[in-house]
């Protein structure tokens, strides 16, 4: 059996086809089109035809995508929603979307704050107010097709979310699509809200690219695999789980290049550096997963607090372009010139300076013409190699929580512009496969479960708490698809939350486990 991973990214589409023992069979890189669909389409048939399978032993194939980003960056797509609060009268001082721009406020049709909610140990604030409920959604009812819910404190308490969810039902029909912000975000209700109403607002995109790619696949043939979708956190979710949350799509991308570097790598704790055509992505992997980000995120404008990968980004990638400054100065990037490296840069041909212009000057690479290259003067392909050299460096500094020196993985096609002695690292390896590693870390992805709670460990002890929450992770990932026998618990975290009462701690458990090969 053989399991085949594509990975969309701003550049190029990546594909990967591994078997059982998950050694590459066959690999490709296509240029990534205007219509996302077409490069994923184009990139499937590629390493198909190079693998020469049998395509009917294709079991599993996974995805990742950046539509949802796309779609809110650009606010382009994105379905009409209307917003429900649970908080009144405490939350109303703040109304939904306070902040947002006026180009992406119009997804929301109606927003309405109503009684209800809970304190922080989970007392209610007030009873739910479901004739108000009731009342909001016949005003939807026929005018949107999505509903985001958020209530004080229901991360601590989801009981009115879920009641509001079933009346929801009830008057717009089992059709409508209702995002709850307890399964989301975390503390912080407007944060948490925020991502709601934008996953709520992507469910078209998201049920476009699904259905799209498993279109793709049959139209190739591929009718006995089981499709995947990769989250942001560097595991899967099904087809189904993808459009009921598609934001969980959202920054797949880095998380598969960081997942890809480590098992390429065998390393389990590292800094990796993932280098494209326009942007270098630089994150952490920590006990085999990336590190997640401990602040809130702002995409598209909108400020969020889901999870997330802990990532930085630069302007520089192998397209970059390297330029001389009236004052003597060298700059590289953030301009680039993308897929069209092939035919502007120097060694391709061209006419326009790049970094992979300097690096196949300085003998680091062998693309294009060598000839074509040399035309560079030595001095100033020393001074720009030590100015990408420094952007590097100083990004691998920001990512570090400590002086000590790390280990670093160098992947991405881009990777070939960098050099291999980098301060702030103890060793840094370029793996083989290494410009294909986001789609392996798309393919040899695993399905995990984390559960996030509050707990008095006054009333209930430390270790019992511990222990049942480890439990309830790892039946969620196996619910999520995960083999059983397979699973492990792969992160804990233990909390204290000092302005809260008594001896309350906020429990962080996350589980994971192979991918159960339905072998169809």
């Amino acid at each position: 059996m053989y399991r085949l991973g594509v990975d969309v990214g701003g550049t190029n589409t990546d594909a990967v086809l591994i078997d059982e023992k998950k050694q590459v069979i066959a690999e490709c890189k296509h240029p990534t089109s205007e219509n996302i669909q077409d490069g994923i389409l184009g990139a499937v048939r590629a390493v198909l035809a190079q693998s020469g399978v049998d395509r009917s032993e294709i079991s599993q194939a996974m995805l990742g995508t950046t539509q949802c980003t796309n779609a809110i960056v650009e606010k382009k797509n994105l379905a009409k929603v209307g917003v429900l609060r649970i908080g009144a009268p405490a939350t109303k001082g703040i109304p939904p979307m306070v902040d947002w721009e006026e180009a992406i406020r119009h997804v929301a049709e109606a927003d309405e704050i109503i009684g209800g909610g809970f304190e922080y140990d989970g007392k209610e604030l007030a009873p739910l107010d479901e004739e108000a409920a009731r009342a909001f959604f016949r005003s939807l009812d026929g005018k949107v097709k999505s509903v985001a819910i958020s209530c004080a404190f229901s991360t601590v308490r989801n009981d009115h979310e879920i009641r509001a969810a079933k009346i929801c039902r009830e008057v717009m029909g089992e059709d409508v699509q209702i995002s709850i912000s307890s399964e989301i975000g975390s503390m912080g209700l407007i944060e948490r809200e925020n991502a709601t109403i934008l996953n709520a607002a992507l469910y078209k995109v998201a049920r476009r690219f699904t259905e799209g790619f498993a279109r793709s696949l049959a139209e190739e043939g591929v009718t006995n695999a089981k499709v995947y979708l990769s989250q942001n956190d560097g595991t899967l979710m099904t087809m189904e789980y993808a459009k009921k949350y598609p934001i969980l799509t959202i920054a797949c991308g880095p998380t598969n290049s960081i997942r890809g570097a480590s098992y390429l790598s065998n390393l389990m704790d590292a800094v990796v550096i993932d280098v494209g055509g326009t942007t270098t992505d630089i994150g952490v992997i920590a006990h085999g997963f990336p590190r997640e980000s401990s602040v809130a995120v702002t995409i598209g404008g909108v400020r969020t607090n889901f999870r997330m990968p802990d990532v930085t980004s630069i302007g520089l990638g192998g397209g970059s372009i390297v330029r001389q400054q009236p004052d003597g100065s060298i700059t590289v990037g953030p301009d680039s010139v993308g897929f069209e490296i092939s035919s502007k840069a120097l060694a391709f041909g061209g006419d326009t300076i790049t970094a992979t212009d300097i690096a196949v000057r300085l003998g680091m690479a062998e693309v294009g013409d060598q000839r074509k290259a040399d035309v560079i003067d030595a001095e100033f392909a020393e001074n720009a190699m030590k100015v990408m050299k420094e952007m590097i460096e100083d990004a691998i500094d920001s990512m570090k929580s400590s002086n000590t020196d790390m280990d670093a993985i160098l992947v991405g096609g881009g990777s070939i512009v960098i050099p291999q002695q980098l301060e702030g690292t103890r060793t840094a390896v370029k793996p083989e496969h290494f410009g294909i590693a986001n789609a392996i870390g798309s393919a040899i992805s695993k399905v995990s479960g984390t559960l996030e709670k509050l707990i008095n460990y006054d009333e209930v002890p430390r270790e019992t708490a511990l222990e049942e929450a480890k439990r309830e992770a790892c039946e969620m990932a196996v619910e999520a698809g995960a083999a059983p026998d397979t699973v492990e618990i792969i992160d804990v975290e233990d909390i204290p939350l000092a302005y809260y009462p008594g001896n309350t701690n906020r429990i962080k458990i996350k589980a994971a486990g192979e991918l159960v090969d339905t072998g169809r």
